[in-house]
């Protein structure tokens, strides 16, 4: 149709709903920026491939699309090049610091008998997940026009290393990954007095195995698929006491979204968390007995201390959000109420 005779017909009144009509319909499908390191080619994006698929009966037509650099998926997610974005907490921890809370160290590790009990730990990460999708819940996932829309638990983050003596002679001088964009990381890292050493998601495993690092943390999912193992070889070890426990956490723009579809798509990756579970453990187990590190009952009682207190400074300092804590630590005391920190106010009362 010529221009000049749309502007007539438009002009004339009696057409103009039926272009904007048009307009709405032609509008881009949102697209989800997802982080996989292995690309197109990895179970992450296999699974956001289905994902977009169910979320068609919720009135979601979504584009995805993969990335194996976390920092590109990232910016082009900042500056409107994607509608929504699949990464680790450390990428979406800006636009909400509460569900991010999930990830901080020992926030939902659960000691008993002085060994950490790993289905417990396990027990906490899902029930914060249930909780998070729950209707009751919906406000903590909105902040600032963007929403977390689902939240993926990959497993306990692990301590490991080169050389397995670190772990009795401490990390003083060890060279560890410091991601650029977490400040808190390199806090850490220089309260140890380790030695931070820039790396990212795309290449802190490379740079274990090459020698240029000395420790790393990571899943155990990542273990065999990203060869972690060649750089722990026969003399370096893994922690059997995990860190804290990892997420992938979906977040989106909701004015790109139809209402009520973060609720929606909450409830579906809530569905899917005892299939990834299956995985991670399955992951774990696969590691070589070997291979596992486990402290003295007593050096693991005082390591999840440690992480208590650190948590509570770092909270006061802003490094941590506060309301994302105090949810935590409701979380960790239902699971498991007999815990001595359950009987204080520390990470309840700010």
């Amino acid at each position: 149709m010529p221009l000049s005779l749309l502007r007539r017909l438009t002009g004339a009144g009696w057409l103009a709903p039926l272009v904007a009509m048009w307009s709405v319909g032609a509008q881009a499908a949102p697209t989800i920026c997802v982080w996989d390191p292995l690309g197109a080619a990895g179970q992450v994006f296999d699974g956001a491939k289905t994902y977009a698929l169910a979320m068609q009966k919720h009135g979601a037509d979504i584009a995805v699309r993969a990335y194996s650099d976390e920092r590109i998926a990232a910016d082009d997610f900042r500056v409107g090049q994607c509608q929504g974005l699949l990464a680790t907490s450390l990428r979406t921890k800006p636009y909400n610091a509460v569900t991010a809370a999930m990830d901080h160290g020992g926030a939902a590790t659960i000691i008993k008998d002085g060994r950490v009990d790993l289905n417990a730990s396990y027990a906490v990460v899902h029930k914060a997940v249930q909780v998070l999708a729950s209707p009751g819940a919906a406000k903590l996932n909105v902040q600032d026009g963007f929403e977390i829309a689902g939240v993926i638990s990959t497993g306990a983050l692990y301590t490991m290393v080169r050389d397995r003596t670190l772990f009795a002679r401490g990390f003083a001088g060890a060279r560890m990954p410091a991601f650029d964009h977490d400040k808190v990381q390199a806090h850490l890292i220089n309260m140890i007095g380790a030695q931070p050493v820039s790396a990212d998601l795309r290449n802190f495993v490379t740079k274990f195995n090459n020698g240029g690092l000395d420790v790393i943390f990571s899943p155990a999912m990542a273990y065999l698929p990203m060869e972690i193992n060649k750089g722990v070889g026969t003399q370096g070890g893994i922690s059997r006491l995990p860190l804290g426990f990892t997420t992938l956490q979906l977040v989106i723009q909701r004015s790109h979204f139809p209402e009520g579809f973060g609720a929606a798509s909450r409830t579906y990756w809530l569905s899917q968390h005892d299939a990834v579970l299956t995985a991670v453990r399955k992951a774990e187990a696969d590691i070589p007995p070997q291979i596992w590190v486990d402290l003295k009952p007593e050096e693991a009682v005082a390591f999840v201390t440690a992480q208590h207190n650190l948590r509570v400074e770092l909270g006061k300092r802003g490094f941590y959000d506060k309301q994302g804590l105090r949810f935590m630590k409701r979380v960790r005391c239902s699971v498991h109420a007999q815990a001595p920190e359950c009987a204080t106010r520390a990470e309840i009362d700010w």
